[in-house]
């Protein structure tokens, strides 16, 4: 038996049939939970997993807050680089340090260039 490879085409969607589409809307949200949480391949995120991303949004936001790219960023508020793409990408975490540090840039990023330029 010959294996067939299937590529989805991202132009066209999976369409639901009427059927499959009626008997999606007739479960409860205690079902869609159900269902949900019975696939091993998807379990829902921790608590812990939750704070990751809330670490990656609020780095990321204050950063585009800025307007500055990841390079011009770490340079300009000392940062190493690499570091800082580590920590947008979720491959580091940051320590409390950094993150009050971030809370400082994010009220009051002039007063902290200002300090760290002279």
């Amino acid at each position: 038996m010959a294996i067939v490879r299937y590529t989805p085409d991202p132009n066209k969607r999976y369409r639901f049939t009427a059927e499959e589409r009626a008997r999606l809307d007739a479960m409860t949200d205690e079902e869609i939970t159900a269902a949900a949480l019975s696939d091993p391949d998807n379990q829902p995120l921790t608590e812990e997993e939750l704070q990751i991303f809330d670490d990656l949004n609020f780095l990321r936001r204050v950063r585009e807050r800025t307007g500055l790219s990841q390079a011009k960023f770490a340079e300009a508020y000392q940062i190493n680089l690499a570091r800082l793409r580590d920590l947008e990408q979720g491959r580091t975490r940051p320590d409390s340090a950094l993150r009050a540090y971030y809370r400082v840039i994010e009220q009051r990023p002039d007063v902290v260039a200002t300090c760290l330029a002279s």
